[in-house]
């Protein structure tokens, strides 16, 4: 009974298996499921691609201990060849004196890789992995021997370089154009100031030692550093290079999750209460004491950059990450990629736009003129407002605070971040375009160092209050390893 049912239910299927799938709902030659198998298919290609894509991206440039190391070897190996030179590189390559500790991470082709040197903990990076990505010296390419090339032929290129890689031309450098702080001809010229010690030399230069600089040179990081360790305490120490690698001090970067952002116990040391004059004070330093004099280091740190170099240096990037304490407490920007002078900072900001939305580059912004769909070059914002949204509403908040929020002094600092986080203390529309006319620096610039100066007075006497001495910042020193000017 049921098979002969089973035959003549299936009349119209031309076989039991066809209508077994009839039934299933499948219909194997049809449009759809043509459809269907199509999109399945370049679902998969694409799927296949995309894994090769994403594994040439990001899993190749992986931060790895071993790629780590033979990116090391190789340097050392180029070394033996001659190929490149450094005043670590000897250290590195044949005394032993380097000692890896791990890769940190990978960006973009930037290397940054954690080490020992001397005892001393370093970082040393590159801005890409291999010497050989590096542009040569095009002079070297005329010359027979690298020698014909006089020390004073190697500071003109090397300041062209420097001035390039800054964004200030000569006319910029040698100009009255920005900070008048104390100093006046020593920082006249940021390129010219570190040619100078180039020129210390009485023989010349090594093709390994001018291929070696000019692959540093290339590396904006560097250049800045390099250029401001000798006028700035803010800003990190270079002690060495090899070829294309060059170690800088070694601190401890801030975290947005740490309330307190830096890691305060790596300050009081024991090592640091043993010491002479008020280094001992230091250990007994409670952390609403040290967030305040970090505090007051990140004023000292904007107000230098505002008015201590021939331009205002621009940050553009501003976050925990990007900065880092010494043990004296001294603010450290050790992340430069994202920090432009004036010069350049207008050259970045002036472009097309609709709306105000198009004039912000990372955390500096300006305005959009919409009569000249123009950006205006000059920032509106400034590094004081940005740290202040950033970096001391989070420490200053009465959350944070807990029972001495409501103490006067807490509250008038809280006030002055508010007013700080809210006043740009950048160029008005009216300073734009009336050259120059108001001289005294009226209008949001002079309300920015109005701001500047009240949350100075604050912090200071909140210092005073808890009992605090002042005290001066110091940095860490590689003994007998001060890198000169090229001894890259």
């Amino acid at each position: 009974m049921l098979p002969g049912g089973l035959v003549s239910g299936a009349g119209g299927c031309g076989g039991g298996g066809l209508c077994l799938l009839r039934w299933l709902g499948l219909r194997l030659w049809s449009r759809r499921g043509t459809l269907v198998f199509a999109l399945l298919w370049f679902g998969s290609w694409l799927f296949l691609n995309g894994l090769v894509l994403v594994h040439r991206s990001i899993l190749s440039d992986y931060c790895t201990d071993d790629k780590s190391k033979r990116i090391l070897q190789r340097l050392c190996l180029e070394f033996g060849e001659g190929s490149v030179t450094g005043d670590m590189c000897e250290d590195l390559c044949v005394l032993g004196l380097v000692e890896y500790k791990r890769c940190l991470y990978y960006e973009n082709g930037k290397k940054v890789i954690e080490a020992r040197w001397r005892g001393n903990p370093i970082i040393l990076k590159s801005k890409l992995e291999n010497f050989s990505s590096y542009e040569p010296l095009g002079i070297l390419d005329y010359q027979d021997t690298a020698e014909e090339l006089s020390p004073l032929d190697v500071v003109f290129y090397a300041t062209l370089e420097v001035r390039n890689s800054l964004g200030l031309a000569e006319e910029d450098e040698d100009g009255g154009g920005g900070g008048g702080g104390g100093g006046g001809g020593n920082n006249s010229s940021l390129a010219r100031l570190w040619g100078k010690k180039l020129e210390n030399r009485d023989k010349s230069y090594s093709r390994a030692e001018l291929a070696s600089l000019w692959s540093l040179l290339q590396q904006e990081e560097y250049t800045f550093l390099r250029v401001l360790q000798d006028l700035s305490t803010h800003v990190a120490k270079v002690l060495g290079s090899c070829g294309h690698f060059y170690a800088v001090e070694y601190l401890s970067a801030g975290h947005a999750w740490d309330q307190n952002i830096f890691s305060l116990e790596e300050v009081a040391v024991p090592g640091l209460q043993g010491g002479q004059g008020q280094a001992g004070a230091r250990g007994r330093w409670n952390a609403r004491e040290m967030v305040h004099r970090i505090a007051l280091s990140f004023l000292d740190m904007v107000w230098h950059f505002d008015n201590d170099f021939t331009h205002k240096l621009h940050l553009c990037d501003i976050k925990p990450e990007n900065f880092a304490i010494r043990k004296d407490l001294t603010v450290v920007a050790i992340d430069v990629d994202m920090a432009f002078f004036e010069p350049k900072m207008r050259d970045i900001l002036d472009q097309n736009c609709s709306s105000d939305d198009d004039c912000n580059f990372f955390d500096c912004s300006s305005r959009c003129n919409l009569s000249k769909r123009r950006c205006s070059p000059h920032r509106r914002n400034s590094n004081l407002q940005v740290i202040c949204e950033k970096i001391f509403r989070p420490w200053f908040s009465p959350t944070l605070l807990g029972a001495k929020a409501g103490l006067p002094l807490q509250v008038e600092l809280q006030r002055a971040v508010q007013e700080c986080s809210e006043t740009g203390g950048g160029v008005e529309e009216k300073e734009e375009d009336g050259g120059g006319g108001g001289g005294g620096g009226g209008g949001q610039a002079g309300q920015g160092r109005r701001v500047h100066q009240r949350l100075l007075n604050i912090l200071t006497r909140l210092l005073q209050e808890g009992g605090a001495s002042a005290e001066g910042g110091g940095a860490w020193e590689g003994k007998g390893h001060a890198h000169t000017a090229l001894n890259f």
